[in-house]
């Protein structure tokens, strides 16, 4: 995991990465990241944590456990602003989470999917190429794929609930993940 792809922020916080996940050399780390244990960070995935506060301090973009942030992610956040990935979540490849922002335990963030300003509980489903910004999603939301998300008058209309099918789904690409980051790390001791 020594690269020059991960490094000090403006004012020196510095990624802090646990030795049990696994992130793509080709991935950039900037910043007051903190990536839990068993997590997978893909190939061109961007992680930035940089944007100073009034008071220079950056705040915290951390990924929970057994997490896995697919190829070409995107996450950052405004100034002042974190952004909290929780346990056993699948942001897909080209999606974009930008602080502020809450992702519960469980949710999967489908791909080019963007969320911005938003909370989502636990066990959230965010189709391919859906937007949701500036709202909370309840815990076993269903965002149909490119559906647009802005206001609770969006999430009474658009969002329904998730299946067995997408729980299901959901298991199997962290269990995929895991087996990926386990791999990984294992064939570049």
């Amino acid at each position: 995991m020594e690269s020059f792809l991960i490094g000090p922020n403006t004012v020196g916080d510095i990624p802090q990465i646990d030795s049990g996940a696994f992130v793509d050399p080709s991935a950039r780390i900037i910043g007051n990241v903190h990536i839990s244990s068993g997590c997978y960070v893909g190939p061109q995935a961007v992680i930035r944590a940089d944007e100073v506060d009034a008071d220079g301090k950056v705040a915290p973009i951390i990924i929970g456990e057994n997490s896995n942030i697919q190829d070409g992610v995107t996450i950052h956040a405004l100034a002042g602003a974190s952004v909290s990935i929780g346990r056993r979540c699948s942001i897909a490849h080209g999606a974009v989470i930008h602080g502020p922002c809450t992702v519960g335990d469980s949710c999967f963030i489908g791909f080019r999917s963007v969320i911005f300003s938003s909370c989502l509980e636990p066990e959230v489903f965010v189709g391919i190429s859906a937007v949701v910004q500036s709202t909370d999603l309840p815990g076993g939301s269903l965002v149909p794929p490119s559906s647009v998300v802005l206001s609770e008058h969006d999430v009474k209309k658009t969002v329904g609930e998730i299946t067995s099918s997408e729980r299901e789904f959901m298991t199997e690409v962290v269990e995929m993940n895991i087996s990926l980051t386990k791999g990984y790390k294992e064939s570049r001791k």
